[in-house]
């Protein structure tokens, strides 16, 4: 009961906040409430990523980025209970997580965050949220801008290659993305770049950044612009911009995106719709028999304040979560977890 009440002052306080604000919009009356709400990190949190505990999913941990130039990487139970603490990061921005990466001819699972204030990447084995990368990767040497922000990870069904695609604050169009191939080297994770992609309309910046594996495209949000589409492989050797949607659909920013998929070709995209406190849910398998016809299909008010970052799966981790959890970042230093049925809910209204 205690816990309760805990949760439901947190959301009063922090919607107060956001009323106080007029560039803010309230949280709306008829929002999502979080199925659990995080214990409250130090900073500023940011971005989060789940990762699935192949023996027993009902103790999964989501990742989050606390930002600050005293960060961290802290893990979380599905109770939103702190277990961890990484080592200090200097402004650690987003993080994702991928499966089996091969270190000293090991299958390792990781987490990969940027480190905006030291431009580089840093690897961390998983569950244990340990560095494996020697002290980080620089990214985007040779270029002026660099400051990194957005991160996502691309796992090849092919061969199981792990790539992962880092956005900036800003960059030249055309390829304000660079794409690196992750690797070990010895006990330690190395990276090499092997792309640079990515039209940026100058608005505001890139941070956002989503691959769907199994369908093999990445999903980024040009802030104030819109949510660009392209293949994610860099062996095709294809930089075409496949579908450019979600231009007309938000109030301001186009921030988090999470990828819910029913099947492995059907499902739902979803971006926050920052300044509106919503999330905006679009059709990952197309519409009309284009796949890269992405036509708004529902609204979805949820409870966060502010929302940057966010992630999704489709897993059941146990009672509150039989068919997934949907975790986002929200002011007031927390990440708020919803049982993906009261999202589904929401949609399944729009559609009626």
């Amino acid at each position: 009961m205690k816990n309760k009440y805990l949760v439901a002052l947190l959301l009063l306080a922090v919607s107060f906040t956001a009323c106080k604000d007029d560039k803010l919009a309230p949280v709306q009356p008829n929002a999502v409430k979080p199925t659990a709400v995080t214990e409250a990190l130090p900073h500023d949190t940011d971005d989060p990523s789940i990762w699935i505990n192949p023996t027993d999913p009902s103790k999964s941990i989501v990742v989050g980025t606390d930002k600050d130039t005293d960060g961290a990487l802290y893990a979380f139970d599905l109770n939103g209970k702190i277990l961890k603490k990484s080592i200090t990061l200097k402004r650690p921005n987003n993080v994702d997580i991928a499966y089996g990466l091969i270190i000293d001819g090991k299958k390792v699972d990781v987490a990969v965050t940027t480190e905006r204030e030291e431009n580089r990447i840093r690897i961390f084995s998983l569950p244990d949220l340990e560095p494996i990368d020697n002290g980080g990767i620089p990214v985007f040497e040779g270029d002026t801008e660099r400051d990194p922000m957005g991160i996502a990870l691309y796992t090849r069904p092919s061969d199981g290659k792990i790539f992962a695609i880092v956005g900036r604050k800003t960059g030249p169009s055309g390829s304000y993305l660079w794409q690196y191939e992750l690797s070990g080297n010895g006990k330690f994770a190395a990276a090499k770049v092997v792309r640079k992609f990515g039209t940026y309309s100058g608005k505001k910046e890139i941070e956002a950044i989503a691959v769907d594996n199994e369908l093999g495209f990445v999903y980024y949000c040009d802030e104030q612009a819109g949510i660009r589409k392209y293949k994610a492989d860099p062996a095709l050797n294809d930089n075409k911009e496949l579908a450019f949607f979600g231009q007309k659909d938000f109030k301001a920013d186009h921030e988090g995106i999470a990828i819910y998929k029913k099947t492995d070709s059907t499902g739902y995209i979803l971006v926050s719709n920052q300044q509106a406190n919503s999330f905006m849910v679009y059709p990952r398998e197309g519409a009309n028999g284009n796949p890269n016809n992405h036509p708004l299909l529902a609204e979805v008010p949820t409870s966060t304040i502010e929302c940057d970052g966010a992630d999704v799966t489709n897993v059941n981790l146990g009672p509150k979560y039989k068919n997934g959890l949907f975790v986002a970042m929200s002011n007031g230093m927390t990440f708020h977890y919803y049982a993906w049925d009261l999202i589904q809910k929401r949609i399944d209204e729009a559609k009626k």
